[in-house]
Parts: C-alpha cells; sequence; structure tokens
C-alpha cells in the first residue's frame, strides 16, 4: 500500500503534467526517476527540493534517441556514437559538453550534461508524448536507498509528487553506467550493469581508477559521485567473509544486539551465517539477479524494523564492479 497522498497516473497524464512544469516519477530499466522537464529551471528546481539534494550533484537528462541527446550537446565524438549504437537505448549515460539552453542548475553550473535514452517502454512512450528531454534522478530523498518499485517511490517522497507511473519492478535495479566523454580519454565514472569490459570493446581506451568521491561542497560532473550514497536507514555493515577474525567479531556483535532487543539483517553469499532476524543468500554467480534485487532487499529490511543489516561483500571481478560501488558508499555511516 502507497503511503501519503500520491496520484497513480497515465503515461498521458504523466505527459501533461510534465509539460505543464509538473514533478512525475516513472519507471526506467534501471531504477524510478523523478522526472521534469530538463528546459525549464523552475521544475528542475522542484526535483533538487523534492529530494533535498544538493546543488552541487547534476541530473541525468532522458532523451528518446540519439538525435535528441545530440541536440542538447555541443560536440558527439566518435565514442560517443559507437556507444550509442551499442547500448542505447539502455543503461549508458554519456556525459559531453553541453548546449546553451540546458540550464545551468541541471549541471551543477558545470558545462557538461549527462544524457541517456532509456529503454523500458514506459520510459519511452512518456518521453516521446512529452516532445521534451526529462531530467530525471532517481526518485528517492538524497543518499537513500534508489526505487526499483513504486511503493519504493511513494514511501519516499509521498505528496511532493505530482503522479508516479506505475511500471511495477524495474528490470536491472541498479542506476546507469556513467561515462565522461569531455576529456582526451572516456572515463568511467560510475559502473553500472554493463560489463567494464564490453564497454571498452566498444569504446575503445576507458579509466577506471575506482571509486570516484567527490569532494565535499565541489560540482559534480556526474551523479553517484558522493560518498555517502544509496544507504538504507539501517547501519549497513559490509563484512569480509575471508576474515575469520572479522567474522567471529561480526557474530558477538550481532548476538549482543539482538540481546538489546536490536534487530539484525544478514544478506551474503552463502559464506557469512547468523543468527538475525532476516536472512537472505544471494548466488555468487550471478550479479545480474542480485543486483535486480539489491535495493528491494535493503528496502524490505528497512520496512520490517532493522536496525543494522550486515552483508557479506561481493565477489571480486568486473562483472560485480557496481554492486561493490553502490554497497560501498552505502556503508558509509550518516
Amino acid at each position: 500500500m502507497y503511503r501519503g497522498c500520491v496520484k497513480i497516473v497515465s503515461v498521458q497524464r504523466a505527459a501533461e503534467l510534465l509539460r505543464a512544469g509538473g514533478l512525475v516519477a516513472f519507471p526506467t530499466e534501471t531504477v524510478y526517476g523523478l522526472g521534469a522537464n530538463a528546459l525549464d529551471p523552475l521544475a528542475v528546481r522542484r526535483i533538487f527540493a523534492a529530494k533535498g539534494r544538493p546543488p552541487t550533484n547534476p541530473l541525468i537528462v532522458h532523451v528518446a534517441d540519439v538525435a535528441a541527446a545530440r541536440a542538447l550537446v555541443r560536440v558527439w565524438p566518435p565514442a560517443a556514437q559507437r556507444l550509442a549504437d551499442a547500448f542505447w537505448p539502455g543503461p549508458l549515460t554519456l556525459v559531453l559538453p553541453k548546449q546553451p539552453q540546458v540550464p545551468d542548475i541541471v549541471t551543477a553550473g558545470l558545462d557538461a550534461v549527462g544524457v541517456r535514452v532509456p529503454s523500458h517502454p514506459l520510459a519511452q512512450e512518456l518521453l516521446r508524448s512529452t516532445g521534451l528531454p526529462i531530467a530525471a534522478p532517481s526518485a528517492n530523498r538524497s543518499t537513500e536507498l534508489s526505487p526499483t518499485r513504486p511503493e519504493h517511490v511513494a514511501r519516499s517522497l509521498g505528496s511532493a509528487l505530482d503522479g508516479i507511473v506505475d511500471g511495477g519492478p524495474t528490470a536491472l535495479g541498479l542506476e546507469s553506467a556513467v561515462i565522461d566523454l569531455t576529456g582526451a580519454e572516456p572515463r568511467l565514472l560510475r559502473p553500472g550493469s554493463l560489463d567494464l569490459d564490453r564497454l571498452r570493446e566498444v569504446c575503445g581506451p576507458l579509466r577506471w581508477e575506482g571509486n570516484v568521491i567527490a569532494r565535499k561542497g565541489e560540482a559534480q560532473l556526474a551523479p553517484g559521485m558522493m560518498e555517502r550514497h544509496y544507504a538504507p536507514r539501517a547501519q549497513l555493515v559490509l563484512v569480509d567473509a575471508d576474515d575469520p577474525a572479522q567474522l567471529e567479531a561480526i557474530k558477538k556483535d550481532s548476538q549482543s544486539l539482538r540481546a538489546r532487543g536490536r534487530k539484525v539483517g544478514c544478506l551474503g553469499f552463502g559464506v557469512l551465517q547468523l543468527k538475525a532476524d532476516w536472512t537472505h543468500a544471494f548466488d555468487p554467480q550471478d550479479p545480474e539477479t542480485v543486483g535486480r534485487e539489491l535495493y528491494a532487499r535493503l528496502h524490505e529490511l528497512d520496512e520490517r524494523g532493522a536496525d543494522v543489516i550486515y552483508m557479506e561483500r561481493p565477489p571480486a571481478g568486473n562483472r560485480w564492479l557496481a554492486i561493490r560501488d553502490r554497497l560501498q558508499r552505502a556503508s558509509v555511516k550518516g
């Protein structure tokens, strides 16, 4: 059941609201987005107010096709075309020098904008119905868990919205990969569900320097670079399954917490065995399913009132980059 005065609206009604300067949540293949007309600074300002988002954190602009993306940028290098041909529509954002009509509020005052062509059929229908580029960060309060279901949006944002387009659970569950194409060499700013090796096959040289952490108060080139992000209300503690001393300490900590009436959740890949109020084991060979379910599991534990969630660190390897990135940021204490 949704909380607050949230209306479920059709795509047609959502398009009307967006054209009138409204704020509408809608599904993409990654997570639910909080959409506003990207060319209307007043509408975009509503996104920042609803989320409590700092102005230094820019927004991704969603468009219907490559032509609409190229209309928003000044430069379209060969790497952009190769990546667009291979992965659009899909979970990839490209950061490129912006055209003057893109408001500075969208880009944190910087001269580059992130653009993406989503593949979700309802997102595509909405973009084509409005005829507008739609600025759409994840539809949740800033730094909190991204929403992969409409009820997550409603619980986080409630009556701050003019409506939600209900598309059910999202297919991928993790935010898009973000590639910076403003410099001499393409750079991966945020990993996503697209495999790094596959991105390099298409893009050519692609720099990945590990988790990028923006300095506090400094304008960011792309979203997803804050030290703390994607975090549940419960304290998230990451556990190294190959560290016997830490495993033993975690077992004692969880027992102590439960003895004091605190609620404990445990998520892992089969090694972390705790006496907890709720447990779930993911398949260590299946990052796609883990990515799709991760936020939903964390939302569920929050709703059940978990105080602490212990989670085993994901396996090594490029296929797990995005999940490791999200969990590392989510585990930073607020």
